[in-house]
């Protein structure tokens, strides 16, 4: 993230060329290589901005006691960094819908908690697991 006072423009208010500008090099450094290993691209928590980067899950319902989006996954979404989520739902076809929510337990107020008998299963990309519904 670039701070505004960071900027150095490369014109001055007035239009004429601002001195302490810095000409951007052509080439990256020799010794900056581009990783393409897939640890070094996945999202990382912004520095000092954020607790944590982005999660990922699914939300999969062992039953549907309304009916309308069947069990298995149905869900797939996100958890950013600034707590809000983001939930695709898979139904209806083709493209599903999308729903965000001001956080994580939002979602959940929503549509996981009146529902116990759906015995939900949140999966995280980690492996982590939350169970939520009747026993």
């Amino acid at each position: 993230m670039i701070m505004i006072d960071d900027v150095k423009p490369e014109t001055q208010m007035d239009g004429g060329p601002n001195p302490e500008a810095e000409e951007a090099p052509d080439t990256p450094p020799e010794d900056s290589a581009l990783s393409t290993e897939p640890e070094e691209l996945k999202p990382k928590p912004p520095a000092k901005l954020a607790p944590r980067g982005i999660r990922t899950f699914t939300v999969c319902r062992q039953a549907d006691e309304t009916g309308i989006s069947g069990d298995g996954v149905i869900i797939e979404g996100v958890s950013l960094a600034t707590g809000q989520c983001i939930i695709h739902w898979l139904y209806p076809l083709p493209s599903g819908a999308i729903a965000i929510f001001n956080g994580f337990d939002d979602f959940l107020k929503v549509h996981v908690h009146p529902h116990p008998s759906n015995k939900t299963i949140i999966t995280w990309e980690d492996g982590e697991q939350e169970m939520y519904g009747d026993d």
